[in-house]
């Protein structure tokens, strides 16, 4: 039995029949079901002349379709693309180009801007509409539902380890670029993640998954994982749905299209939720003002059968952590590093384990290298680049050059390069900076704005931050900070320069701070740093 997503999901389904699968709103669908709707979507992609390594763009916000169609690809070989719902005409455009996308499936709501593209994309050769409001947009659509009942179960097949997985990444700078992964090596490396979560060991083989969680699931029941980041962003879909569904869990996504903390709470209580996945400050301090309400209200959420919360993707601080677990004081808070070209790290914290900001236990096959290719001694206090081992991307779809630059050998072992900077500590902790490509140097030294973030997040008052440099006749770049107050909050420019310096080198310390209503993220949480520039230029006369 081959290691494959959807061979090992099929073999659970047939393992888990009276287990619920997928949750969204008060649709619910057995692991059966599931499996059973996949098949029918995956059945519409053959019969439209779709094959192995054929691409199927998702331009889906989450919920049941998207991890149906998601699983229909790999049903027939396929290789789903995500495609970010914010993108309008000429980014939708590119990514379908980029990827040779062969069929799209969409929400009608996105159905103007699929019209208007659509006759530029030759290679598109079937579209689908999941019906969510403005129907009809692309006449040329079929019903998601009707395509579904239409077609009957594709039979199930023997899959090939080597067969690609691809994510497509906005990165840092250029255009997004496609991550390409081997279906094989990546189903191994989740289920090596996931199943410790389940307190037990890593399977040997692919045949072993299903038996194991009939097993955990009649012993221990079955983990229930709410996803709150958009299953189209690597965090939602990676570690909200893919990784849980190995470990045999229902999957439950969220109604609201933007981040509803009462909603989450509210779903963690109904649906008895075990494991939930967030994006760092961004989402967890929303949760804590939503807990801290609903408590005030008397009417207290019950959260006593949630076990983890896990985080990716942006910076956690330990002020949150800890806000946190006063709350809810038996989770696990597990913060893990890594991006759409491999992991990194983790940390964990829980009532008792004082929580960390930024800094992880290295995964094993992870390091950290300087310029010149040398090994970051530990305990050093020198800055590298750091490298991810173990799981590592074949490379970027179309674009050799920057596969050569991100995945290389250093001493015959293959690592991969996302641009994240770190120190490595005595104990050999990874003690992380940020990312080079957002490094401020500002009269000769160099500064990384995660620092400088967390240290403005910490001025009573400040909700959220970004740290930007800006262009400066005498220091080349000055430190810009880009934040946004609690309601009713008076928090001065002064008093947050001030405050930084408290805990920071003078140097680190804001020049220029400038208030916003919102600071500028997408909807996975990560930050914003083109607009954040442009606001802080624009607030300057820049």
């Amino acid at each position: 039995m081959e290691y494959q997503f959807a061979t090992v999901w099929e073999s659970i389904a047939d393992t888990l029949p009276a287990h619920t699968a997928v949750v969204h709103g008060n649709r619910r669908f057995s692991w059966p079901e599931y499996d059973d709707r996949a098949a029918r979507i995956a059945a519409a992609f053959v019969a439209a002349g779709l094959g192995p390594n054929s691409k199927i763009g998702l331009y889906l916000y989450n919920g049941n379709e998207y991890l149906e169609a998601h699983f229909a690809a790999f049903k027939m070989r396929g290789v789903p693309i995500n495609i970010n719902y914010r993108y309008v005409d000429e980014e939708l455009r590119y990514l379908l180009d980029n990827s040779d996308a062969e069929a799209l499936v969409f929400h009608s709501s996105l159905g103007d801007r699929v019209e208007r593209v659509r006759r530029r994309l030759p290679n598109l050769k079937l579209l689908i509409e999941v019906e969510d409001s403005e129907p009809g947009q692309v006449p040329v659509a079929g019903s998601y539902e009707e395509v579904l009942s239409g077609h009957a179960p594709m039979p199930r097949i023997v899959r090939d380890e080597n067969d690609h997985y691809m994510l497509y990444t906005g990165g840092t700078t250029g255009m997004p670029k496609g991550v390409i992964y081997d279906m094989g090596g990546l189903t191994r490396s989740f289920a090596a993640l996931g199943f410790p979560l389940l307190g037990i060991a890593a399977p040997t083989s692919a045949a072993d998954i299903a038996p194991m969680i009939g097993d955990s699931v009649a012993a221990n029941g079955q983990l229930i994982s709410l996803t709150c980041a958009p299953l189209m962003h690597g965090t939602g879909v990676w570690l909200g749905a893919m990784m849980p569904h190995l470990s045999g869990a229902q999957v439950v996504t969220l109604q609201s299209r933007s981040l509803d903390a009462d909603e989450v709470l509210r779903t963690v209580q109904n649906e008895v939720v075990t494991n939930v996945t967030i994006v760092g400050d961004a989402f967890a301090k929303p949760l804590i003002n939503a807990i801290d309400g609903a408590i005030a209200a008397g009417t207290p959420y019950d959260l006593a059968k949630l076990r983890m919360i896990v985080s990716s993707g942006v910076m956690w601080t330990a002020e949150v952590k800890e806000q946190l677990l006063e709350r809810i004081e038996h989770v696990i808070l597990l913060d893990v590093i890594g991006s759409s070209e491999g992991a990194m790290g983790s940390s964990i914290s829980m009532k008792g384990i004082p929580p960390s900001t930024a800094k992880f236990m290295q995964n094993p096959a992870t390091r950290v290298f300087a310029e010149d290719d040398r090994q970051i001694v530990a305990g050093s206090d020198e800055a590298g680049m750091v490298a991810a081992g173990g799981m590592v991307p074949i490379g970027y779809f179309k674009d050799e050059e920057k596969s050569a630059r991100t995945f290389r050998t250093i001493d015959g072992v293959r690592y991969s390069f996302a641009g994240d900077m770190a120190k490595v500590a005595a104990d050999g902790s990874l003690i992380l900076l940020g990312r080079g490509s957002q490094v401020i140097n500002s009269g000769g030294e160099k500064i990384f704005p995660e620092e400088v973030e967390e240290a403005v997040k910490r001025v009573d008052g400040v909700v959220d931050c970004l740290v930007v440099g800006v262009d400066d006749d005498k220091f080349g770049q000055v430190v810009t900070a880009v934040a946004s107050l609690s309601r009713g909050a008076s928090v001065t420019a002064p008093a947050v320069i001030a405050a930084v310096k408290l805990d920071l080198a003078a140097y680190k310390a804001p020049k220029h701070v400038v208030f916003v209503a919102e600071v500028p993220r997408a909807p996975n949480g990560k930050a914003d740093y083109t607009v954040a520039r442009q606001l802080a230029a624009a607030a300057l006369g820049l």
